[in-house]
């Protein structure tokens, strides 16, 4: 059996909303966690919160991955690191339309600068969150992984498929590099302590933080970007997957490529629950299951928004011996546990 206590990870990202419930199973797993992150869309208490949970103090240092004086300095004095999970992205589609420019040079100039170091280094295995945005507007569904990757609907989505390509020809030319990318949709809900979840500064780009927040009385009212979709009741689709089974999927990856059983050195899985939920079933679940009401408006569509996408995620079930455990209602019932202790609410 491998002795955890002697791997040591590096989570880019860390204090993020996936990344710091990554850190929390790899810690309570015995593994050894550096984060690193910019502090841009996270928050520095998140490092307490992991430390309450696990009882760990993680080491830490804020540094941009998408300077590359930063990445070298860091680079320089730690790089003893088993395996990197690369959180480091600005990651709102809807804002990406509006800042293309700034998503391109933080989500591609960082995996480039963190790829370069790693190179340098001799660490050999990359675990990267893409996404279901590469999938564009998808032909049919659900989809997946062999499925053609067309242009993106969004600047956000452009860059993930940019640094799925940057990672494969890396594996390519270096048969000892391994990287695993995952596409996962639509990350929601609070570990079940209720510790710790996501934190979106200024106003949240996702469904579930908005409504948690209309219901803890933070937004007056939930905007709903269009009803008038070709999908059964209207109202946009997707697929909701609990965070916890998110981040027991890069774990799993980080055990896989760490104990050499690793068939090829590229390897790509959607992350999902494989099916899809519309806006009104998710306010309505969520409605039910709190047993409070959501004030909400209908308002026009957002720019890059397509009416519907699910995932097949049989590949990932069947590979990686994963699979999501968690159903809707706990992601509503974990993310309002988690709103609630945020904001002192009995």
């Amino acid at each position: 059996m491998t002795n955890n206590k002697s791997k040591k990870i590096l989570i880019a990202g860390g204090t993020g909303y996936i990344g710091s419930h990554i850190a929390v199973i790899l810690i309570e797993r015995g593994y050894q966690v550096f984060i690193i992150d910019n502090l841009i869309n996270s928050d520095i208490e998140t490092l307490d919160r992991i430390e309450k949970i696990t009882g760990v103090k993680s080491d830490f240092e804020n540094i941009d991955l998408a300077d590359k004086k930063q990445v070298d300095k860091f680079f320089k004095a730690h790089h003893s690191f088993d395996a990197v999970i690369d959180f480091a992205a600005l990651k709102a589609a809807g804002e990406s339309v509006n800042m293309s420019k700034e998503y391109h040079d933080n989500n591609v100039n960082s995996i480039v600068y963190l790829l370069d170091a790693m190179k340098e280094y001799k660490i050999n295995n990359l675990i990267y969150p893409s996404s279901a945005c590469v999938y564009g507007d998808p032909d049919s569904l659900p989809v997946r992984e062999d499925m053609e990757i067309k242009k993106a609907n969004t600047p956000y989505g452009e860059t993930k498929i940019i640094a799925e390509r940057l990672i494969k020809k890396v594996c390519i030319d270096n048969s000892d590099f391994a990287s695993i990318v995952f596409r996962f949709f639509n990350a929601a809900g609070a570990h079940d302590t209720g510790l710790l979840g996501e934190l979106p500064k200024g106003v949240p780009s996702n469904l579930i933080p908005f409504v948690s927040q209309t219901a803890a009385g933070i937004r007056d009212e939930l905007k709903i970007f269009g009803n008038d979709y070709d999908t059964d009741d209207g109202y946009s689709v997707r697929d909701y997957i609990h965070v916890v089974d998110l981040a027991r999927a890069h774990v799993i990856a980080v055990e896989k490529l760490l104990g050499a059983n690793v068939d090829k050195n590229f390897e790509i899985y959607n992350l999902g629950v494989g099916r899809g939920y519309s806006v009104k079933e998710v306010v309505d679940t969520f409605e039910r299951v709190n047993k409070i009401k959501i004030n909400s408006k209908i308002v026009d569509r957002r720019s890059g928004d397509i009416a519907e996408i699910y995932a097949d995620s049989s590949l990932a079930n069947k590979e990686l011996g994963w699979k999501a455990e968690k159903n809707l209602e706990d992601i509503v019932s974990s993310a309002w546990k988690w709103e609630k202790h945020l904001r002192g609410i009995n």
